[in-house]
């Protein structure tokens, strides 16, 4: 996976993993995060998701991540907001984007997630991970799992996933099962099941697919609420 793949997506509309609604389990489960109004959550690998407008009028700050900057501006397009453009001080090729909606603020950056800091991207409440796991091979995922933790100070996590035969098809998105999210982040968090369901790939309908809901705590966040 490389940047030339995801601009070249971008470019030739192949953003099947755009939806045109908010995400039904993201509105579903939400609430287990136990998030007080005026939380900032990120959204890694974000693209122009709707999900961050449903957050945003939940009453929190958004902060997501893109790597393809046509992604970030056809969002504030499509939502009618004029954001304000800001250069990384020591970075010339990150910058982020930044605007007001339903009296929250969302920020956009658009960088390569591993080039980003914690001290970058400010103080983060929690994770909402709908699609970014599942676009990345299983080689890059390790990497993305620590990226994250240390971006979020271990922030708790809303993780949506798929699991089905990969060698039925060819990722993204590429199907992660339990083992596997264990080994990313039983270390440092709790991990609940929420909810499986029977799903669907667009592109190949008769694949059997299940889609998993995550509630990833961290150890201390169970701690200081005993």
């Amino acid at each position: 996976m490389n940047p030339e793949f995801w601009q070249s997506r971008w470019q030739q509309g192949r953003i099947g993993f755009h939806k045109p609604e908010v995400n039904p389990l993201l509105i579903k489960y939400f609430n287990e995060m136990n998030l007080p109004a005026g939380s900032c959550v990120l959204v890694p690998l974000c693209g122009k998701s709707i999900d961050m407008v449903w957050l945003a009028a939940q009453g929190y700050d958004v902060v997501g991540v893109e790597l393809v900057e046509s992604a970030v501006q056809e969002f504030f397009a499509e939502q009618s907001i004029s954001p304000t453009v800001h250069q990384h001080a020591d970075n010339s090729a990150i910058k982020y984007y930044q605007g007001q909606l339903a009296n929250q603020t969302i920020t956009l950056w658009v960088a390569d997630i591993f080039a980003l800091t914690a001290e970058d991207i400010g103080d983060i409440d929690a994770v909402y991970d709908r699609a970014a796991l599942i676009a990345l091979p299983e080689d890059m995922r390790p990497q993305y799992s620590e990226q994250i933790r240390k971006m979020s100070d271990l922030a708790t996590q809303l993780l949506i996933t798929l699991n089905y035969d990969q060698s039925q098809k060819d990722g993204p998105p590429f199907s992660v099962n339990k083992t596997q999210i264990q080994q990313y982040y039983g270390n440092y968090y709790q991990i609940t099941e929420l909810e499986n369901e029977a799903s669907t790939l667009n592109a190949n309908a008769a694949l059997s697919v299940t889609e998993h809901v995550w509630l990833l705590n961290s150890a201390n966040d169970i701690f200081n609420t005993q």
